[in-house]
């Protein structure tokens, strides 16, 4: 049988199991650490149909907030 796992989903895994710990336990090391993971996060899905969906969404998101706060 063989397994394969895909970077991006290995990633949101230990990104969502960083996030999940206490704040005050961190050092400015660890915190770095998880900047840097969500970066490469971010550059391995940006070029996916998904990472260009969410980036679609959150446009529009983005677009429909600043016109409501325009007079």
């Amino acid at each position: 049988m063989i397994v394969t796992l895909n970077v991006a989903v290995l990633l949101a895994v230990i990104i969502y199991v960083r996030i999940r710990r206490r704040v005050q336990a961190r050092s400015r090391s660890d915190q770095w650490l998880t900047v840097a993971i969500v970066l490469v996060f971010g550059v391995l899905i940006a070029p996916t149909a998904f990472g260009q969906g969410l980036l679609d969404v959150l446009g529009d998101v983005v677009k429909s907030i600043s016109e409501s706060g325009s007079p």
